[in-house]
């Protein structure tokens, strides 16, 4: 099933979205509207606003709030995109040259900076102090695990658990609220916010192990970017550390050396060991559990469409190919 198939239930919402989006972008400085637009007209899934309208529609219909925070969850990841191509020193993103490369570093900063407030801008007009706290606790979070993927850059010798919180922070922490903020805003009770936000952090998780597969697998013109960028940058990700684990001495030398050095010139023998020890395999079924355990939180959630599709979108976070 198609992405596009999966979202036909808010189909109407995304638009309404990009609508926000769009007029929300828009500031008296031109290179804030160029740098903005370029990174948001660049495309992506718009998974993080497709959760949050979803699981608003679990509860009631899906109103103009939900359009406004779906527009700020985007906002959000927006700005970190902007600020991760630069510290990553990224040139490609969705298959088009990353904003840093055609305006320069100091542009997409502050760009960055602009999208981050003006998303605080918008859940301000909300008035609601809950969702402003979640918020400003997510912003905070995902700083956290910026300068957390920082510190373990170039370090083969991280264990599992200090990856995975990385992984919580830096990506599964967006996910979580956009679940939560769903709830919260569509009226649902304590519990099942709970249980909605629990459910977005195992999908944001899933989704996280699901890029690093892709980073040592995927086709580029279809992820969007260079094969091996996470191991050009020197980052340690879980098909790595569970290849150094399973794998041969010589193996383990040359995936703890291709980390600590960074570059792609030990690229092929990398994927040589990664794929004699199955370590995308394994890394795979543990995207598969993670949304298992996603899917038993919200069980007993009554059955809609709303709730079909957003079954469906934990599925293709699995089993995507790009």
């Amino acid at each position: 099933m198609t992405l596009s198939t999966i979202l036909s239930p808010i189909k109407s919402d995304l638009l309404a979205v990009n609508d926000v989006i769009r007029a929300s972008l828009h500031s008296e400085v031109p290179l804030v509207n160029q740098v903005a637009g370029h990174i948001i007209q660049g495309g992506g899934k718009r998974l993080r606003p497709s959760t949050l309208l979803l699981v608003g529609g679990l509860f009631g219909p899906i109103r103009k709030e939900h359009h406004e925070l779906a527009a700020v969850i985007e906002f959000i990841h927006t700005a970190t995109l902007l600020h991760d191509d630069v510290v990553d020193q990224s040139t490609k993103r969705r298959n088009h040259k990353t904003a840093n490369t055609i305006f320069g570093n100091a542009a997409s900063v502050l760009v960055g900076d602009f999208i981050y407030s003006r998303a605080f801008q918008m859940m301000v007009k909300i008035n609601h102090m809950k969702v402003m706290e979640v918020l400003a606790n997510t912003t905070n979070t995902i700083a956290e695990g910026e300068v957390l993927q920082l510190l373990n850059i170039h370090n083969a010798s991280i264990e599992d658990e200090d990856y995975l919180k990385v992984v919580y922070y830096k990506t599964a922490k967006l996910f979580e609220s956009a679940a939560e903020l769903g709830a919260i805003i569509g009226g649902a009770h304590d519990n099942d916010i709970k249980a909605l936000a629990q459910f977005g952090k195992h999908m944001g998780i899933a989704f996280q192990l699901i890029d690093d597969v892709l980073d040592l697998s995927g086709n580029p013109e279809e992820i969007g970017k260079n094969l091996g960028d996470d191991l050009a940058e020197g980052k340690p990700t879980l098909p790595l550390l569970y290849a150094m684990k399973k794998g041969s001495a010589q193996q383990k030398n040359i995936i703890r050396a291709a980390i600590e050095n960074g570059g792609l010139t030990e690229l092929e023998s990398v994927l040589n060991a990664v794929k004699e020890t199955k370590a995308l395999e394994y890394v795979r079924q543990l995207a598969k559990e993670e949304i298992e355990k996603g899917e038993k939180l919200i069980q007993h959630i009554t059955s809609s469409v709303y709730k079909d599709a957003l079954l469906a979108l934990t599925q293709f976070v699995t089993s995507r190919d790009y």
